[in-house]
């Protein structure tokens, strides 16, 4: 049986909780991590259908977006949508976990599949978190060089942009006394060893550094493995909201707000004015996303798509660029397939269904001609 942790761990290695934004409630909202499940329901909210469609096609866990917990709750008594959702998932046994602000700040997430739809190329964050890289400086024996730095290179550590099994190594001399109660893999008890080593050195995500020190102390064959950790000047983008790239070939403007309208199935795209005749530098956020208009302005952006624009937040656009507001629910429908992606992949015998129910809760009235 797949446990709930394991489904948690499946998409937290795609998108790690520590990266969702500060105003988050992502993680598991309701459940045991230890509970057995055998089917995933896949949404973008969690709505009392959405719970009912779980019950009958006999889901114990729902994978959402959005998390239905946002603030705490005093109070279970089913008065709002909130606290029955709560009631019904807890009555029925079915764990909700959500991944949100973290899974759209990495790619393979929410904004590279909006960025995947709409056909663009040379993809990078828009808005980029930067964080310091870490230098690991460990000592192995001359016998055991090539097995341990192959099997960290194998690991896939030691990556520095498009370039992987990055790092240095000079020869030395080790010396060590082991001590009564030591098990030394060379040497003897109270006596001076002297030992040909090889000073490794290799940069790190500072969320890798945990996992290379547990690989390293098992593919090393001392008992005692040195290492030093030096957080270094040298940064690298990890994660960062938005999406930013190029389309093929340049498009007529009007031609690519129709493309819009049918790749992402909306009635109505709201925009401000048509600045450029052609499109072809594209920026975006899923969801709520104007925040980041600057970032679009200043890597001359031709367009910024987002959603839940406001009125006043057009005028920024300052014909600088085109703002094209194409809903919150509508950015960020395809973030379904993400997940189905992720855990199809990296669990293929757990069952995994996407919800046949549309969450969205913004409806439009078409005035007929």
């Amino acid at each position: 049986m797949i446990t709930v942790q394991q489904i948690i761990d499946a998409i937290e290695e795609v998108a790690p909780l520590h990266l969702q934004e500060s105003y988050d409630n992502a993680g598991l909202i309701i459940g045991d991590p230890k509970q057995n499940v055998s089917q995933a329901l896949i949404t973008l909210d969690v709505t009392e259908e959405i719970i009912d469609e779980a019950i009958e096609q006999k889901c114990d866990i729902i994978i959402a977006h959005h998390p239905i917990i946002f603030s705490g709750l005093k109070k279970l008594n089913g008065k709002n949508l909130v606290e029955r959702c709560v009631i019904k998932a807890i009555k029925n046994d079915i764990a909700i976990y959500a991944s949100h602000t973290n899974l759209d700040s990495v790619y393979g997430g929410v904004n590279s599949k909006i960025a995947d739809i709409i056909g663009l190329k040379e993809q990078q964050i828009l808005h980029p978190t930067y964080s310091p890289l870490v230098k690991v400086t460990t000592f192995i024996p001359a016998t055991h060089q090539q097995e341990v730095i192959d099997t960290l290179a194998t690991m896939g550590y030691g990556k520095i942009g498009n370039y992987d099994s990055c790092s240095f190594s000079t020869k030395g001399t080790g010396r060590f006394k082991p001590l009564q109660g030591s098990t030394p893999y060379i040497g003897s008890c109270d006596k001076l060893e002297e030992v040909e080593e090889v000073r490794y050195e290799c940069l790190l995500k500072q969320s890798e550094v945990a996992s290379f020190i547990q690989a390293l102390k098992k593919v090393h064959p001392y008992e005692e493995v040195a290492y030093d950790l030096i957080e270094t000047k040298n940064n690298e983008i990890t994660s960062g909201l938005g999406m930013k790239g190029t389309l093929p070939e340049p498009i007529d403007s009007k031609e690519f707000l129709e493309k819009l309208s049918k790749l992402f199935d909306i009635p109505v795209i709201k925009h401000s004015n048509i600045c450029h005749e052609k499109i072809q530098n594209v920026a975006i956020c899923g969801g709520a996303g104007i925040s980041f208009l600057n970032d679009a302005i200043r890597q001359k952006a031709d367009i910024f798509i987002t959603g839940d624009v406001k009125y006043h937040d057009f005028f920024n656009a300052e014909e600088k660029i085109i703002i094209a507001d194409i809903g919150h629910f509508e950015s960020e429908q395809f973030t379904k397939e993400v997940f189905y992606e992720i855990l199809t992949k990296k669990i293929p015998n757990f069952a995994v269904r996407m919800s046949n129910i549309s969450s969205n809760a913004v409806n439009y009235f078409i005035r007929e001609s």
